[in-house]
């Protein structure tokens, strides 16, 4: 693989991006992928201490970027600091194939440019309430995969899991979206296939 791949992970504060990094590195290593990751956080590197820490990953793997203004901006309008990030990953790591590049926390209207990412995920969960599948943020709707985390807490707090799937499915009727609980594995081996079909194919692409 001449260039690796950069997949991206967005989503509120809260929803599970970090938790679904340090799922998703064991899977794609033992898949045979080389993996490094880039976390973005306001004034903090939080995140990237975290992922470092999980042990799953060589923690030279893990860079973090700063933003120091609306998350959004670093995905999106002026991603620079993420595509100076990668270039060091890929120099310093040769045989690397893919780059997850987690978002700073924001709201339902965050996306990433495709001059950063070839893929994107973006995260919600249940606990945020039933109805965000209804608000049509742009996130939701143009990602290229959703995944619904914290299924395991639909009932504690009163959600409605029947009606999040349908209000999913007609908000993208394309589009795939995967209901997940990561602490317990629910949905994993799913969203991985979801997850490498889709950026494998949107890397062969011309």
């Amino acid at each position: 693989m001449s260039e690796p791949i950069r997949i991206g992970i967005g989503g509120p504060v809260g929803s599970g991006k970090t938790r679904l990094v340090e799922t998703l590195v064991p899977q794609l290593s033992t898949a045979g992928f080389s993996v490094a990751v880039i976390t973005n956080d306001l004034v903090t590197d939080e995140d990237a201490q975290r992922v470092r820490r999980s042990g799953v990953i060589d923690p030279d793997r893990v860079l973090a970027v700063e933003t120091g203004a609306c998350p959004h901006t670093a995905i999106r309008e002026d991603p620079s600091a993420n595509l100076a990030a990668a270039n060091r990953l890929s120099r310093t790591f040769s045989d690397l194939d893919i780059i997850l590049i987690e978002s700073g926390g924001d709201n339902l209207a965050a996306t990433f440019t495709s001059d950063l990412v070839d893929y994107w995920i973006f995260v919600i969960d249940t606990a945020a309430g039933d109805d965000i599948p209804r608000k049509n943020g742009i996130g939701l709707l143009q990602a290229d995969l959703l995944v619904v985390n914290k299924i395991d807490l639909a009932p504690l707090v009163g959600a409605d899991l029947e009606s999040m799937r349908r209000d999913c499915a007609e908000a993208r009727p394309v589009k795939p979206t995967v209901f997940t609980d990561l602490r317990s594995g629910h949905g994993l081996a799913e969203l991985t296939q979801r997850l490498l079909e889709g950026a494998m194919l949107t890397a062969s692409l011309p």
